[in-house]
């Protein structure tokens, strides 16, 4: 794998996928920084492989994700790949959509996005290799009813990570975008449990309501999302540039 003594800088990297990234950079040989907003998580999962340190850095704040990468720089040396990870869902019918509530979804799901690849892009650009890596979702690819905020969102970083892999061509660079459905994840829980606040439903019929579209029948593992990240940074996806990566089980 080609991030064996690289480093690699995971936002949202101590909890969920995001800590499934980071603990699977690290056993690959990557030194891996893992940013977040709570100090705990990040100390948790910095403790568990010698190869892994961590800052904390709100990814809707530029200056604050700015100084996270350079503190990162300086411990850690030169940023080869960013894994723009972190994320937030917040579900309401589209005529209670408030202006606000927009501006947060598209803050962390797309601001958060830029400013973390903006942020270690020269190191990369100045290197002749890099790998820019946004966790957008299947809601990037398709509509999904009452989180349209979430979806435009997602879509718009598709949008960025197409756009970007053109304009970065010849740099060595590559952009790319991972669109999982449905992740057993601490998010998902949450899902369920506003489910079943909701619409009455028990937990387990609200569990069969969300894994419906998977043609497999079961959610996305961290793991695997983790492992195409990982391939996706490998010498054989040198070519795989502007893709957004459908990790579904088929769902169409």
């Amino acid at each position: 794998m080609s991030v064996a003594g690289r480093h690699v800088v995971v936002t949202g990297g101590g909890t969920g996928v995001g800590r499934a990234m980071t603990e699977a950079f690290a056993a690959a040989g990557a030194t891996v920084t893992a940013m977040g907003r709570r100090d705990g998580p990040l100390r948790e999962v910095a403790a568990g492989h010698d190869g892994i340190g961590w800052a904390t850095c709100d990814v809707t704040d530029r200056a604050a994700v700015a100084r996270a990468f350079e503190t990162a720089r300086e411990e850690r040396g030169p940023v080869s790949v960013v894994v723009a990870n972190a994320g937030a869902a917040e579900s309401m019918p589209f005529a209670r959509l408030s202006p606000e509530q927009l501006s947060a979804m598209l803050a962390v799901n797309l601001g958060g996005v830029v400013n973390a690849w903006q942020a270690g892009l020269d190191d990369m650009t100045a290197a002749g290799w890099g790998r820019l890596i946004a966790v957008a979702s299947t809601a990037g690819l398709k509509g999904y009813a009452y989180v349209t905020a979430y979806a435009a969102a997602k879509h718009a970083v598709v949008g960025l990570t197409r756009s970007l892999a053109l304009e970065l061509g010849e740099s060595g660079v590559t952009a790319n975008a991972l669109c999982p459905g449905f992740i057993e994840t601490p998010l998902l829980d949450r899902s369920i449990a506003t489910i079943t606040e909701k619409t009455g439903m028990d937990a387990a019929q609200a569990r069969a309501s969300l894994m419906r579209g998977n043609p497999q029948k079961r959610f996305i593992q961290p793991g695997e999302v983790a492992g195409a990240a990982l391939w996706l940074c490998s010498d054989s996806a040198g070519s795989v540039n502007g893709h957004a990566l459908a990790i579904s089980g088929g769902e169409t």
